[in-house]
């Protein structure tokens, strides 16, 4: 049995010595591969899936060593196409015809594509296909430093499908950066920088907003009264004994009073709840 069948964990703790232990697990070879690939799938042998995923881990390393450049950190990445892997390890076929590491790429840099969007910008730069295409390509579409001119504009949009308009975007995000609301402290005036809190209103204490809450309030409150009203009596003391009072009754208690069973007691919650819902959402 080879090396890379007998070995079945890695090393934690260290991302160096994890990597490199990896790197030491030979390549299955492609009946080795097949014969793995075929337990998991006919026999769901998690040994066998064990065993396919830690001898492909290499490929994992390789791919998220090609986001370093994103600012995320190495081993996040590498568990990221980790996930990715088991994926396709999940779903793949040995019949298909193909070695696991052509069919695992795509699964690998879906997962690692993901969790750079999340997690490159406070908010996230990337929402639509297109976009998601423009956040992966748009660098090395680049061919200098500086703004597109309308020429290369029209060009990267045409090579990848979108339109010119997005391209300036998505160029427009990149070249921001997450700023601050308040802004560091300085004593001098001089260091003093422009952020949001600076010059963004604050609309919460503006009376046409706090007299617009308080009449919301105060009508939702009206509503509420008269949705209870029509409620029968056991149905309307059971809501105000569990959610209205200052301290809230049990099923059980309740259960004691009207001399039913807790289960009972929960069905005409249920049932008042609903009909709550409909006279407030009318």
């Amino acid at each position: 049995m080879s090396k890379a069948l007998a070995l079945t964990t890695l090393p934690t703790g260290s991302m160096d010595t994890y990597i490199s232990a990896a790197f030491q697990l030979p390549m299955l070879s492609a009946d080795e591969e097949h014969n793995l690939a075929v337990r998991l799938r006919d026999h769901k042998d998690l040994d066998a899936a064990q065993k396919l995923i830690t001898s492909h881990i290499r490929f994992v390393v390789r791919i998220a060593r090609n986001y370093s450049g994103y600012g995320l950190a190495l081993p996040d990445l590498v568990q990221e196409g980790t996930v990715g892997l088991m994926k396709a390890v999940k779903r793949f076929d040995p019949d298909m015809g193909v070695r696991l590491v052509s069919f695992a790429v795509h699964w690998i840099k879906a997962e690692i594509h993901e969790y750079i969007l999340k997690n490159w910008r406070i908010v996230k730069v990337a929402t639509t296909k297109a976009q998601r295409k423009l956040f992966f390509n748009l660098r090395s579409s680049k061919k200098r430093l500086g703004w597109f001119s309308q020429q290369e504009v029209e060009d990267v949009a045409q090579d990848l499908g979108v339109k010119p308009e997005t391209v300036l975007e998505m160029e427009s995000r990149l070249s921001g950066q997450d700023i601050a609301f308040d802004g560091p402290a300085h004593d001098d005036e001089e260091k003093v920088v422009a952020t949001p809190a600076g010059y963004l209103s604050d609309m919460r204490m503006e009376p046409a907003a706090l007299l617009e809450a308080s009449d919301s309030e105060l009508q939702m409150k009206r509503r509420l009264t008269h949705a209870l009203q029509d409620l029968d009596p056991r149905s309307r003391e059971i809501l105000e004994a569990r959610w209205l009072g200052e301290s809230k009754s049990t099923l059980h208690e309740l259960a004691d009073r009207y001399q039913v069973s807790a289960e009972r007691i929960r069905q005409i919650e249920k049932s008042a709840m609903n009909k709550l819902k409909a006279q407030l959402s009318s």
